[in-house]
């Protein structure tokens, strides 16, 4: 991931793009409705995004046709759940694949669907699972964020997997393939994702609680449990 322009047979391109096209509408749809009643999460809005280019922009070499990166698509989750994070995904890869040569065109349905949908939602479902469980925000931060990460190449593997099939074992040996090679690369980057991304989350609690509150991350502490300040809190 990105997987690069051209790489994906045409039959394959289109059906990702397709498959994509659904979740990026509704993400629209979202955002118009943030940005018209809360017009003061733009600056945040606007943060989540170049979070997600600048960390998504930097490119380790790991298979022939894509690279290993960051996503950075954790944080938004968090913030604005996933629908607005895939509309920031795809504006992210959009210019990336202009302005950047980093994936392309051809593979943008593609690459939206891994980064900017499967990876902000199975992300955001670690964190609603691990703060119902009464984890700390800052854990589940992190396990957020290396999850967004980690499940984008699993994704990105299948996708592989599905095009290029290995000529002896079919589909679930080019997955293993594809999946091992990524691995080496993508854990150690998910955990330092992870990391930076409590970084950030622990700059904007002290820096924007009321922005955090309004979103519901964090909420005043007499309506939690123990209450005498502002408590980290799930939505």
């Amino acid at each position: 991931m990105h997987i690069a322009e051209g790489f994906l047979p045409p039959a394959h391109a289109v059906a990702w793009g397709v498959a994509s096209a659904p979740f990026v509408a509704h993400g629209v749809r979202s955002l118009t409705r943030e940005v018209r009643e809360h017009p003061e999460s733009t600056l945040l809005l606007g943060a989540s995004g170049a979070f997600t280019f600048v960390l998504s922009a930097l490119k380790l070499p790991s298979v022939t046709g894509s690279c290993s990166h960051p996503t950075g698509t954790g944080l938004g989750a968090i913030l604005f759940r996933p629908p607005i994070m895939a509309v920031l995904g795809t504006i992210t890869l959009l210019f990336q694949a202009l302005l950047l040569a980093h994936g392309g065109l051809t593979t943008l349905g593609a690459n939206v669907f891994s980064m900017a949908i499967v990876g902000p939602w199975a992300g955001y479902a670690v964190y609603k699972l691990l703060r119902r469980s009464n984890v700390p925000l800052m854990v589940a931060v992190f396990f957020a964020a290396f999850v967004a990460d980690l499940s984008t190449y699993c994704v990105t593997s299948v996708q592989l997997a599905l095009a290029f099939p290995d000529p002896g074992s079919g589909f679930l040996g080019a997955l293993g393939k594809f999946g091992s090679i990524f691995a080496l690369t993508q854990i150690p980057l998910a955990v330092s994702e992870g990391l930076l991304t409590v970084l950030v989350m622990r700059l904007l609690v002290q820096s924007s609680k009321g922005e955090l509150t309004r979103l519901g991350v964090l909420v005043p502490q007499k309506q939690a449990r123990t209450g005498t300040e502002t408590e980290a809190v799930g939505r």
